[in-house]
């Protein structure tokens, strides 16, 4: 279980990133059409997991902007933009930023991907929505990078994540 904070106030996450050089746990996540999507369908790329507790929140949609346009031109390196946001909503967001590289993925299924990379707030007001974090996978799926930015309304890290990701 780690820390974070919300406006500083205290919650706390179901577990812990994984670890560096650890197999990335696989995930069943829903896609904009609806249809799971697990690691398997990013075979062979980098994956940078821009994970956000929504993308109806400022912050959020700042990350996910500054990922869409950081990672551009580099061709094995994919971004998913994981929340508990509706696919439709995520869709139209992406749709209505003009945002192309991010692949917006929905946990609404199940909240299993939260508990397995130990991201899913389990106390105070965002209770059982998702943690900031990123996390950087490898084309062979192990861990490369790993961050739970520990104050919800912060951005993460974006040079370390795209460092780990060979796209820095």
């Amino acid at each position: 279980m780690a820390s974070i904070t919300l406006s500083g106030a205290p919650c706390h996450t179901s577990g812990d990133l994984p670890a560096i050089g650890a197999a990335a746990p696989d995930f069943r996540l829903t896609g904009a059409d609806l249809r799971d999507v697990g690691l398997v369908s990013f075979r062979g790329k980098i994956k940078i997991l821009n994970i956000v507790p929504s993308l109806d929140t400022s912050v959020c949609a700042a990350s996910t902007r500054a990922f869409d346009e950081r990672a551009a031109g580099y061709a094995n390196v994919v971004v998913l933009v994981i929340s508990a946001d509706l696919p439709f909503a995520m869709k139209r967001f992406c749709t209505s930023e003009g945002l192309r590289r991010v692949v917006p993925l929905s946990m609404m299924r199940g909240r299993k991907f939260g508990k397995d990379y130990g991201v899913l707030i389990v106390d105070g007001p965002f209770e059982g929505i998702l943690a900031r974090a990123v996390v950087v996978i490898g084309p062979d799926d192990s861990i490369l990078h790993a961050e739970l930015v520990r104050e919800i309304g912060d951005e993460p890290d974006y040079g370390a994540a795209l460092a780990a990701a060979g796209a820095g």
